[in-house]
């Protein structure tokens, strides 16, 4: 994943509502209506929220006869995903010194 995808997509994550269209993605396709139906905002709102997504690679678009299905698309995630493992390395072992450090003060007389 290139550094603009990246950028991209924690762009379009930043956003409450893109991440709640997406959380409703998750869970199978969707119209703009029916994504639309639990924010209040107009649906012109919600599309430009559906555009930064698309632009991000996070959803597709397809078209059958009148219907606009929505789609999840997951390999962004993925990028997102194997750039936060990198630093997970580093958390857990943060977290490994400071619970010997605790240790260490629990088995410490009191002064």
């Amino acid at each position: 994943m290139t550094a603009d995808q990246l950028s991209r997509t924690f762009a379009a994550l930043a956003d409450p509502t893109r991440r709640a269209i997406l959380a409703r993605l998750s869970a199978g396709e969707a119209t703009v209506n029916e994504l639309a139906e639990p924010f209040p905002m107009s649906l012109p709102a919600v599309s430009r929220h559906l555009k930064v997504l698309e632009q991000a690679g996070l959803i597709t678009r397809g078209r059958t006869r009148q219907w606009r299905p929505c789609r999840l698309e997951a390999k962004p995630l993925e990028g997102v995903a194997d750039w936060v493992a990198a630093y997970r390395r580093f958390w857990d072992d943060g977290f490994g010194r400071l619970e010997e450090h605790l240790r260490e003060l629990q088995g410490k007389p009191d002064a």
